[in-house]
């Protein structure tokens, strides 16, 4: 067939039809905002002890019972053990007084046989207290929160051959019924198992969705409307979403029921199906040309010019050219030391970002303001981001922000515990810099690989993403034993990142790379940068003996992709 853009340049740019067809796809992204993170609410452990029976205890045996431990530095109640029933009852009935007659520390202790008591300040239930997934069992928790993004790798793998396969707008409204359906029925499970089991349906069911309504908007609207899609419509949509998620979780702090009224929000996307138009490029690739046409012809009654009789001209099929695949990055040294970097970077991101994000309710303060600010600090990270993407060197910028991120993880374990909102602050800027790490690390991939490598890269990049956001519940887990170790970790591994990514080859200002031989190499580390692009005084300088020739072929990028 024809190149596609030229054949539609008649609907022009703008216009009722792509404004229409932008806004009501980016609706679909708000359901995947605050679908994608409710296990920070779900999955939050209350304050909580050992449950103590009514055995006639005195009063001061009911409040000795539970022992005293160091919990970072601080002597706070045991949340898993007693001292043992019996004993204790035994000392209660002949008339011993804890602390005056009776060395409590001499006492034997138990766990919680009875089960606990928990805190309903916060959440009337959730998985934690009905199941009570504490003290043995707290790594339930984390596992859970990983099964969802186990079904971000099964969903991102099977969604591009279904949309391939039945078209994208289909997908993208059997993934939005599959995600309601799950999650209600996740509402209704009777056991931790069936959750977890639920929750990986969740995952690849919304990742589907974002995957899926991304590539039907790329191919829908035009080239201007589709940068603005890909660089902030998309982000901003999803962030309307997460910022919204807190406070239906304020407004309902029962379990079952928030994710009842969570899966019922899809049905407000029912009526999108006969407003939202099929990819016209992909009915062209399945040969149903005349479909597709009157999918343009629509478009140009709306947007009010005249299409051509004939829009989609048949031509001669292009000779075929040889496929590429995973096997062809081990071949050479030079595509194997990128690769390995963009998977180090990808993973590194992945963990911090995700991290950060279902650590919100361990904070300090209220879990659900922490979570909207959390939220809340995405949006200024895509508006800044897109626009410093057009002007400045991505590694410079993509190093600069990791280093950010880092730093200010490993500065909160020097924050005394009397200047909490100085350490949720720290979390809540660096949270700025992952995001800003996370738009700018997808579109500069984009730009290193070769185009005839770019889908295989991309996919390997994505899969190391999905093994980041799988490991982060765990790297939170760790503050269970010290609340800096998450910090610690996530901070020197970004550190770490953003040397790594010193070696990348610059892709500013360079044109892509249409074949192997015009993939960059990798960089040493002496570059100076003093102003981004547009500076009187100098822009980006790369080591002049290791500065390849621009590229001569090939499209300046304007391609960025991300997902949740």
């Amino acid at each position: 067939m024809g190149d596609y853009d030229e054949d539609t340049a008649f609907l022009g740019q703008t216009g009722p039809y792509f404004w229409t067809t932008f806004f009501l796809l980016n609706t679909v992204f708000v359901s995947t905002g605050f679908n994608g993170l409710y296990i920070v609410f779900v999955g939050a452990t209350p304050e909580h002890h050992c449950l103590i029976p009514d055995v006639n205890l005195t009063e001061e045996w009911t409040q000795a019972i539970i022992p005293f431990t160091i919990v970072d530095g601080n002597e706070v109640l045991s949340r898993c053990s007693r001292y043992r029933l019996d004993v204790v009852r035994n000392l209660s009935d002949e008339g011993y007084i804890p602390g005056r007659n009776v060395n409590l520390t001499n006492l034997e202790q138990e766990g919680c046989l009875d089960g606990w008591n928990y805190s309903r300040e916060i959440y009337q239930s959730n998985i934690v207290t009905e199941w009570d997934l504490v003290c043995d069992d707290q790594w339930k928790v984390p596992f859970a929160s990983s099964t969802l993004f186990v079904g971000y790798l099964f969903g991102s793998l099977i969604s591009g051959y279904l949309s391939d396969r039945f078209g994208r707008k289909k997908v993208v409204f059997i993934s939005l019924g599959a995600q309601c359906v799950s999650v209600l029925l996740q509402s209704f499970s009777h056991s931790w198992k069936m959750f977890c089991i639920m929750f990986l349906f969740v995952g690849a069911s919304q990742i589907s969705i974002y995957i899926s309504a991304f590539v039907l908007g790329t191919e829908v609207l035009s080239k201007t409307m589709r940068v603005l899609f890909t660089t902030l419509g998309a982000f901003l949509f999803y962030c309307i979403g997460y910022m919204t998620l807190p406070w239906i979780a304020y407004s309902i702090r029962e379990w079952r029921t928030l994710l009842a009224v969570l899966s019922t929000t899809a049905v407000v996307y029912i009526p999108l199906w006969w407003f939202i138009p099929e990819s016209p490029r992909w009915l062209v690739t399945q040969g149903r040309v005349e479909e597709a046409e009157a999918i343009v012809r629509d478009a140009a009654r709306k947007n009010k010019v005249e299409a051509p009789t004939v829009i989609f001209k048949v031509s001669e099929a292009l000779s075929s050219s040889r496929t590429y695949s995973m096997l062809d990055v081990l071949k050479s040294k030079n595509i194997r030391c990128i690769t390995l970097m963009c998977l180090v970077l990808w993973m590194a991101i992945n963990i911090g970002y995700f991290g950060l994000s279902l650590n919100t309710s361990n904070l300090s303060g209220d879990p659900f303001m922490n979570c909207f600010l959390s939220a809340t600090t995405e949006v200024p990270a895509y508006v800044v981001s897109t626009w410093l993407l057009r002007k400045c060197p991505r590694r410079a910028l993509l190093s600069s922000f990791l280093a950010i991120g880092g730093g200010l993880l490993l500065l909160i374990q020097f924050i005394p515990d009397t200047l909490q909102y100085v350490a949720l602050a720290l979390e809540m800027t660096g949270k700025f810099g992952f995001t800003m790490a996370f738009s700018i690390v997808y579109i500069y991939t984009a730009e290193i690989y070769p185009t005839v490598l770019r889908n295989v890269g991309m996919g390997m990049c994505s899969s190391a993403a999905r093994i980041g956001s799988i490991t982060a519940p765990y790297v939170i887990y760790l503050g269970t034993y010290n609340k800096v170790l998450p910090y610690i970790f996530m901070g020197s591994l970004t550190i770490a990142s953003s040397v790594v990514n010193l070696f990348l080859p610059e892709t500013f200002n360079r044109d892509l790379p249409e074949t192997l031989e015009q993939m960059q190499e990798c960089q040493g580390v002496s570059f100076d940068y003093r102003f981004c692009n547009g500076s009187k005084k100098g822009k980006y300088v790369e080591d002049e003996r290791r500065k390849k020739p621009s590229i001569q072929h090939g499209a300046k990028s304007d391609i960025q992709t991300r997902t949740p």
